[in-house]
């Protein structure tokens, strides 16, 4: 029987990048469906999120996604541009989101047409690089690695933008339901999972309900 997990996930958490792979690799060694649930970064649902945490917070934050990435080895660098614009006067997410809005968008076509989580994979690559990813050819390409046509998603999506952004607000809704507010947080049967460091203990849960190798 194959089992199906949420996965609730963030294109501007570094942490939701690292963990990818692994999850990548988890649904290819069992039979199992990860439901990828895109959402809007912290920084536009919880707008005092990082002033409520305060410099040491984003100091250790910091340090441990740089050394976590080592660990995994994974490159990492700052995204370039940032998914999130940051009014420069307020240092908060600005009003116009076109970056995430785009990517969020699309990301939500990809699971329609059952690459979800393929296309997270290599489009965070890409982002989490520190390449320029929104110059020239280099999203279709990541995109295309993911076995998807960027022109082709972003048709589709320019057909009915607000359908998407609706499935969005969904997934988001669904999240906070669930108990948590971060990401990466899987959610199984209804029990969050929060962080890349919870995905074995998710793993352990879901092999107690028959989670079986393919």
């Amino acid at each position: 029987m194959t089992l199906s997990v949420d996965l609730f996930w963030s294109f501007r958490s570094p942490y939701s990048y690292l963990a990818t792979p692994r999850l990548v690799a988890l649904e290819a060694e069992y039979d199992l469906d990860i439901a990828v649930r895109p959402v809007r970064p912290i920084a536009l649902r919880e707008p005092d999120f990082f002033e409520k945490r305060g410099d040491r917070w984003m100091g250790y934050t910091l340090t441990d996604v740089v050394r976590l990435a080592e660990f995994l080895g994974l490159p990492i660098a700052m995204p370039n541009p940032d998914p999130v614009v940051i009014d420069p006067a307020t240092r908060r997410a600005a009003q116009d989101q076109p970056h995430l809005t785009r990517l969020n968008r699309l990301a939500v076509e990809a699971v329609a047409h059952g690459s979800g989580l393929a296309f997270l994979d290599q489009v965070s690559r890409l982002v989490w690089s520190g390449e320029p990813w929104s110059d020239g050819d280099r999203l279709a390409a990541a995109v295309a690695e993911s076995g998807l046509d960027l022109a082709d998603l972003e048709a589709r999506v320019a057909g009915d933008p607000d359908a998407r952004d609706a499935v969005i607000r969904e997934n988001e809704s669904a999240l906070e339901t669930s108990g948590h507010w971060g990401v990466p947080t899987l959610v199984f049967e209804g029990e969050p999972f929060f962080g890349q460091d919870r995905i074995d203990l998710c793993v352990w849960r879901m092999k107690q309900k028959g989670l079986q190798a393919r």
